[in-house]
């Protein structure tokens, strides 16, 4: 397939699109000129003007919401009611926290969970994740926002090189983004990823592969909504130690507006 040239309009659209992370796009385009995908993938990044305004909106409104909610969350510690319990929470439970706190602001916030049988190329497994459902624009169609609290963590390699480390540096702790953003910038880190491996004659492990994070975030899942608390935030007493949302917070950095 023919290599994509990065025009000027593209550039433009794309750097817009990450809300000024220029080294990011200059990075990103080292790898997608290398791809076979990368028609495909510069196609999944430029959108409608007017499209582009409404999901800025929706998304602006849902990661302030969640901000607040973290930090708020930060302050009080997660109730943890799994069977097994854990000091400061877990991942269920803040998951089952944020969707309500995004509900009750008239979010239509569900608990997602993916789950896949393996193949040839991966192992079964299964995921969840939150995604904000917007339907008030009738005749586009429902708009799904995922948000994703342990992002750059998923794509970080221990033995990776120079380049890609400062690739993975600049993404988001925490990421809020529309799907189809969601599944092009996946996919840029995935061919980004294998790069790195070939480069280093090392093996690319199979849950690092796009269809593996295809899975996780992109294929076939349930929606569920969670059960209101029985304790509030505000009822709760807070605690004088940080919990174990400490670490995302510190290493957090402003939202990349996918």
């Amino acid at each position: 397939m023919e290599k994509a040239s990065v025009t000027r309009q593209n550039s433009d659209e794309i750097d817009k699109f990450l809300d000024g992370a220029a080294r990011f796009v200059d990075m990103m385009f080292g790898f997608i000129d290398e791809s076979n995908d990368s028609k495909e993938i510069l196609r999944d990044f430029v959108i409608n003007e007017e499209d582009a305004n409404n999901v800025e909106d929706l998304k602006s409104r849902i990661r302030q919401v969640t901000k607040e909610a973290l930090r708020e969350i930060d302050a009080v510690g997660v109730q943890c009611t799994c069977q097994r319990p854990v000091d400061g929470g877990c991942r269920n439970c803040l998951q089952r926290e944020l969707s309500i706190r995004l509900q009750s602001v008239d979010f239509n916030c569900y608990i997602c969970k993916s789950k896949w049988r393996s193949s040839l190329k991966i192992p079964s497994g299964e995921y969840k994740y939150l995604e904000v459902v917007d339907k008030s624009k009738a005749k586009k169609g429902e708009v799904r926002v995922v948000i994703e609290s342990n992002f750059r963590f998923k794509f970080e390699m221990a033995r990776a090189s120079e380049d890609y480390n400062k690739l993975i540096a600049v993404l988001p702790e925490l990421l809020v983004g529309k799907v189809e953003r969601f599944k092009a910038l996946t996919k840029i880190l995935c061919l980004a990823a294998k790069k790195c491996m070939k480069e280093k004659k090392m093996h690319l492990a199979p849950w690092r592969k796009y269809k593996y994070m295809q899975a996780k975030w992109l294929g076939t899942y349930e929606r569920r909504t969670p059960a209101p608390l029985a304790v509030r935030y505000s009822d709760r007493q807070q605690k004088p130690k940080a919990s174990m949302l400490t670490s995302f917070l510190t290493k957090y950095n402003p939202f990349i507006d996918i």
